[in-house]
């Protein structure tokens, strides 16, 4: 196949311009120092614990699990969804359909003061089933807009617009905090600001992608039709021995990578007590640093293939999470976190943009030729939300019991069982050449 024309490449990056302000500003900087600062009331134990449907939690952990819980709807909705699309052909429709989700749930956090808790709850579940749901049709569109030869690429273009476009509204964000007497109105306003940009820039996407075909005309069951895609995809990876091994390893390293992305402002908030001033401009060097990272690892992978590099980083991924356990202990024994901080953000930087674009391109070359392109990156995209469910529950758990920085360490268990297959995987992939 040909790669398609420019303007369509370019429309469809545009949406990784739109919605990642969504994974900076709601997920990663504003709302989690937001949410923390609210939920911590003296009516509520002293600011430990937050009451919610009758249960005490505290204020990190249920944060921890509303993201969960997001993922998780998404997750056991991702085959219904491709199954209507695939079979009315109308994949640009439920892309925009999540898209709006998110930008109003963004928006109504604008109303979010604390109290009644439900108010920002319901509008982080319904930024984050818009984020995510969207993702599995953005995804599904690269291998019919991209020749193989040009996934990373452009895969990594997307990721770049991504962190560019995020890091200019963060920028506003910052200067409206800095500027308006009020900070918490000055941070309202930005999550209302978030969900306009994502409307509007993805309305470029809406334009420049191409209609997608319609599959063949049967009579489908949307309910547990998908489903049995996602297990017809599962038996034919299991055949598949490279595939199956990355997609395992994929599985458990992305458990470790999108928990430590989604908690990283609420450990450097609660566990070291940096200022949020500080916190914002170390997510946007984040940023910076992860657009230099998603180059870096594009053109890597092209000289010693992705799953060495993958590898490799995933060795780096673990030494963060060392770090940071060995960063709150020096500051627990009187030593300043400040700099130590600032040191693992570049770190997660470099690796952060380029762990997720190279994952995604190295599915893509690795699945087999097939028309069915979204039921694939469905099955892609359900491992992820369901990694991610799992990671979030598991590092909100241990906060709640042990404290947030043996969650930290706890990640890499994950990393090292996720480098273990995907050391199978090559070792396969050698074996699997040299029969050539």
């Amino acid at each position: 196949m040909q790669t398609a024309p420019k303007k369509v490449v370019n429309a469809w990056a545009m949406y990784d311009w739109a919605n990642s302000v969504y994974n900076l500003v709601i997920t990663t900087t504003f709302f989690p120092i937001y949410f923390l600062a609210v939920t911590k009331r003296p009516e509520w134990d002293n600011g430990e614990s937050v009451p919610f449907l009758g249960m005490s939690f505290r204020n990190s952990s249920l944060y921890d699990y509303c993201l969960a819980a997001a993922y998780f709807l998404v997750a056991i909705s991702y085959p219904i969804l491709t199954s209507i699309a695939d079979t009315r052909g109308n994949k640009k429709n439920f892309l925009r359909f999540f898209c709006y989700m998110g930008a109003v749930g963004c928006s109504s956090l604008y109303f979010f003061h604390g109290n009644p808790l439900w108010i920002g709850i319901v509008g982080l579940i319904m930024g984050a089933m818009g984020y995510a749901g969207s993702l599995v049709f953005y995804n599904a569109y690269l291998p019919e807009i991209a020749a193989p030869e040009d996934r990373d690429r452009i895969s990594a273009k997307g990721y770049s617009m991504g962190y560019i476009g995020s890091v200019l509204l963060q920028l506003i964000g910052f200067a409206l905090v800095l500027t308006m007497s009020d900070a918490g109105d000055a941070t309202k306003i930005t999550f209302l600001l978030t969900g306009i940009w994502w409307f509007g820039f993805a309305q470029i996407t809406f334009r420049g992608l191409p209609a997608v075909e319609k599959g063949e005309s049967k009579k489908v069951n949307v309910f547990t039709d998908g489903f049995k895609e996602i297990g017809k995809v599962f038996n034919e990876v299991k055949h598949m021995p490279v595939l199956k091994r990355f997609l395992r390893g994929f599985f458990f390293y992305s458990m470790g990578v999108q928990t430590v992305m989604l908690a990283a402002t609420q450990f450097g908030s609660k566990v070291l007590g940096l200022p949020d001033t500080n916190l914002i401009i170390t997510v946007v060097l984040i940023q910076l640093v992860a657009i230099v990272g998603a180059i870096l690892m594009s053109r890597l992978s092209a000289r010693h293939g992705n799953l060495v590099v993958l590898m490799g980083v995933i060795l780096f991924w673990m030494v963060i999470c060392v770090a940071a356990f060995v960063t709150v202990q020096y500051k627990e024994n009187g030593g300043s976190a400040e700099m130590p901080f600032y040191g693992l953000a570049i770190a997660v930087g470099l690796v952060m943009g380029g762990i997720q674009s190279l994952s995604r391109s190295t599915y893509s070359k690795l699945m087999p030729e097939t028309k069915d392109t979204a039921s694939y990156f469905t099955y892609y995209d359900f491992s992820e939300k369901i990694a991610i469910v799992l990671g979030l529950f598991a590092f909100g758990y241990i906060d709640e019991r042990l404290g947030m920085k043996y969650s930290v360490l706890s990640l890499i268990v994950f990393f090292v069982i996720g480098f273990v297959w995907l050391y199978s995987a090559q070792v396969k992939h050698k074996q699997a050449q040299a029969a050539v």
